[in-house]
């Protein structure tokens, strides 16, 4: 028996998602309930792939590293356009040096988000302060709904 391909991601959704930069990462506690936590995101459209700063302290990113299935609730500045990404989530290392990959990957990041920092230097010292990794959440299906 062949395992069915998985339907194609609709890129107007996908679209939707990359126009906004704010969230809402569902992952499951070891009891299963969800845990939502409202996060910034920077959405590589050629990837496709999601890219979410974390800490290694929390919750989410314990989360993830027992269970990396998670999803992105994405809405509208007026609530009725709605976008959800399900997908398996990869974490990064934590930084732990401003030079290292992971530190690198929180750069893209931010310039997704945020644009140019005005020191890198300090931006970089502060992830391997925080411990910051980044969370990739690649779309595995995405539904929603559209207005207008």
């Amino acid at each position: 028996m062949t395992t069915p391909s998985p339907a194609p991601l609709d890129p107007r959704l996908l679209d939707f998602v990359a126009g906004q930069r704010w969230g809402v990462l569902a992952t499951l506690k070891r009891d299963g309930r969800p845990q939502l936590s409202n996060v910034g995101y920077a959405f590589d459209a050629a990837a496709p792939l999601v890219r979410i700063s974390v800490t290694a302290d929390r919750a989410k990113t314990r989360n993830l590293a027992t269970d990396p299935r998670a999803s992105l609730h994405v809405t509208s500045p007026d609530f009725w356009s709605y976008v959800v990404v399900e997908g398996t989530a990869e974490l990064t290392p934590p930084t732990a040096d401003p030079d290292d990959a992971t530190a690198d990957e929180l750069v893209e990041y931010y310039r997704a988000v945020s644009g140019e920092h005005p020191d890198w230097r300090e931006y970089r010292t502060a992830m391997v302060a925080e411990r910051r990794l980044v969370v990739r959440l690649r779309p595995d299906h995405v539904y929603g709904q559209l207005s207008g």
